[in-house]
């Protein structure tokens, strides 16, 4: 690898790393060891990536969380992601110091040291057996040991010290966050006993790993970003992972790669998938530049008024690792409403079609987190719209 590589191979090489150039049946523990975690905040998303990467049904997907081969947990910068089962202690070590964070709060609003510590061994007292409880069936179990942390509590998010202590419980793998319907796309949760308490050493490090695995290449600042670390403890991590340069970029990916990434070609044909807005191959990087071309990325900006584009608003149509349209559900309809930045084709119309009934049939709706209803889609469906007149 001496020369700088196009764009457009970086982009498929992204794409290929991510399994977005063909949809290969897949356990979605494996979809998600290969491609990275998922993340979710009350949306489609983890539905979404095990679909468009391996075809798998909602309930498929239902049954590994059932099965516990993978998971919803608190991990990087203490966000929730699906983990596969072979993460977990990992995603759970990195997810301890923002719960020691959240600790930090009640320290400053007057409660003591110890507390949470000890309200915590009472939480886990009142399980009996497995059986889950919602928070507000702990509340009630709990009665005064919960201390009520008043008005200037709720200004700073911890009306009370029993969500803290939650977290710290889930972060430490004694707990558990249920869905009580059993769904990923939605913020109703119980709460169980597990045993998941292992600390991996070297936790940066390992994360590092997996990154670049995952991305295929990514600079120092996005690894930065994804992991939540400052910049010593993301250089320490870095140091521990065998990277190299990629030529005219200030891009590393792991030495292992480079013979593959050398042959690798970019496909002829189209590869179009359906993805969230925040799917892997945006989140991992978050740096929407690397992958539209500029016009495109100005008609991405819908509800984008100034600065750089982050994120995306509405979800993303890619081929080959590149943004090439956008597509929203509309449930009153029944249908995706979408728009390609390049001439449609048959292979992206079937694409489109197979999305759309899986959503339809088997999820019902799609929302892209857990604050996205009809109606607030509704002014991203008519600027998609807007955009293919």
């Amino acid at each position: 690898m001496t020369d700088a590589p196009a764009p457009e191979k970086l982009r498929a090489w992204w794409a290929h790393r991510q399994g977005l150039l063909t949809s290969t049946p897949a356990a979605p523990a494996d979809v998600l060891i290969t491609g990275g975690w998922s993340r979710s905040v009350g949306g489609a998303n983890p539905y979404v990536t095990l679909f468009a990467r391996a075809g798998t049904t909602r309930e498929a997907a239902d049954q590994a969380v059932a099965d516990l081969s993978v998971y919803e947990l608190p991990s990087a910068r203490g966000c929730t992601y699906v983990l596969p089962a072979a993460d977990y202690g990992l995603g759970l070590t990195l997810a301890r110091p923002a719960a020691r964070t959240a600790v930090k709060v009640l320290t400053r609003l007057g409660v003591p040291d110890g507390e949470v510590e000890k309200l915590g061994g009472q939480v886990l007292d009142v399980f009996e057996g497995d059986e889950a409880l919602t928070p507000a069936e702990l509340r009630d179990r709990l009665g005064d040991k919960v201390r009520n942390l008043g008005e200037e509590g709720r200004k700073k998010g911890a009306a009370t010290t029993l969500p803290a202590t939650l977290g710290v419980l889930q972060a430490a793998g004694e707990i558990r966050r249920v869905p009580v319907n059993g769904r990923l796309d939605q913020q109703r949760f119980a709460y169980t006993r597990w045993n998941a308490t292992g600390t991996v050493a070297d936790a940066p490090a390992e994360l590092a790993r997996r990154y670049f695995y995952w991305t295929g290449g990514a600079s120092v600042a996005h690894f930065q970003w994804f992991s939540g670390f400052g910049v010593r403890d993301a250089k320490a991590a870095l140091s521990e992972v065998d990277l190299v340069g990629i030529p005219g970029t200030d891009l590393l990916m792991h030495s292992g790669d480079v013979e593959e990434f050398d042959e690798f070609t970019a496909p002829d044909e189209p590869a179009y998938a359906l993805v969230c807005w925040i799917d892997s191959l945006f989140l991992l990087r978050r740096d929407l530049a690397s992958i539209a071309e500029p016009g495109d990325l100005k008609r991405a900006a819908i509800g984008h008024t100034q600065g750089a584009l982050s994120d995306l608003a509405t979800q993303a149509i890619v081929d080959r690792g590149r943004l090439v349209g956008l597509w929203e559900y509309d449930p009153g309809a029944e249908e995706i409403v979408w728009v390609s930045f390049t001439r449609p084709d048959d292979a992206l119309r079937a694409a489109v079609a197979r999305t759309q009934d899986y959503v339809r049939d088997q999820l019902g709706d799609l929302r892209g987190s857990s604050m996205d209803t009809a109606k607030a889609r509704k002014p991203r469906i008519e600027a998609i719209k807007a955009l293919k007149l």
